[in-house]
């Protein structure tokens, strides 16, 4: 699963660093950021770097059912939002019409981009963007727009499915 082991650190330190610092921005030079030494140099490209600018510009916007703007978000809208700034990819507005688009993907198969939903009770569904390293951003009920883990015991036992809707996430 761990193609770039560098990209996947530099991952790591900035999504904990998120956590740490809530003022703390995830940023990048104009076309990529470079890591590593010349022998192995890593690119964070502008394409796996874009989910992340939309999460800084929406982080902190609290949940309103039915929201789609930053007085208020639910979860559907801050998905189709994401898609749309960060790939500029339509999504249809429902959790139930976005869980059925795309291809199901297994779990250990999935990728920096696709779909994860979750069934959260009978009736309710949940949806988020993964961010590989078994994160995901998404719109929480309690927290407002965050980035959570999929193996939070919460969040791991209402797990439902990945969903691939771009091909380019290969």
């Amino acid at each position: 699963m761990i193609r770039r082991p560098m990209y996947w650190v530099f991952m790591v330190s900035l999504v904990t660093g998120c956590a740490q610092n809530q003022s703390s921005k995830y940023s990048t030079t104009q076309d990529n950021v470079l890591l590593g030494s010349n022998s192995a140099i890593e690119k964070v490209t502008e394409r796996e770097a874009s989910f992340f600018s939309v999460y800084n510009q929406w982080q902190g916007v609290p949940y309103r059912l039915g929201g789609n703007n930053k007085n208020g978000i639910d979860c559907s809208a801050f998905v189709q939002i994401a898609y749309r700034d960060a790939w500029q990819l339509p999504l249809p507005r429902t959790t139930k019409s976005q869980s059925k688009i795309g291809e199901s993907v297994k779990y250990d198969a999935a990728k920096y981009g696709d779909l994860v939903f979750f069934k959260t009770s009978k009736t309710t569904n949940h949806v988020g963007v993964y961010l590989g390293n078994l994160r995901f951003m998404h719109a929480s009920t309690s927290q407002g727009v965050i980035i959570s883990r999929l193996d939070n015991p919460y969040w791991a036992s209402k797990f439902w499915q990945f969903r691939r809707v771009d091909s380019l996430t290969d």
